[in-house]
């Protein structure tokens, strides 16, 4: 079960770096000083990657939770 806790950590470590991408990428559209439609097909963009990054993080946590129960 110790493996499944640090391929967990791992996964929660990828979703939490996509999370600091997205940050990233809002940053660089806001000071790119885009036009209202254009600055909301980016963040529409954004969000989805948002999601996916937060969605891959709680699977990583849930993936160590699970194996700290098992261990």
């Amino acid at each position: 079960m110790e493996l499944l806790i640090w391929i967990g950590a791992a996964i929660s470590l990828l979703g939490l770096t996509g999370i600091v991408g997205c940050v990233v990428a809002v940053t660089r559209a806001k000071r790119a000083g885009l036009g209202d439609e254009a600055m909301r097909a980016r963040l529409q963009k954004v969000v989805a990657w948002n999601l996916g990054s937060l969605f891959t993080s709680a699977i990583g946590l849930a993936m160590v939770a699970v194996g700290v129960i098992l261990s």
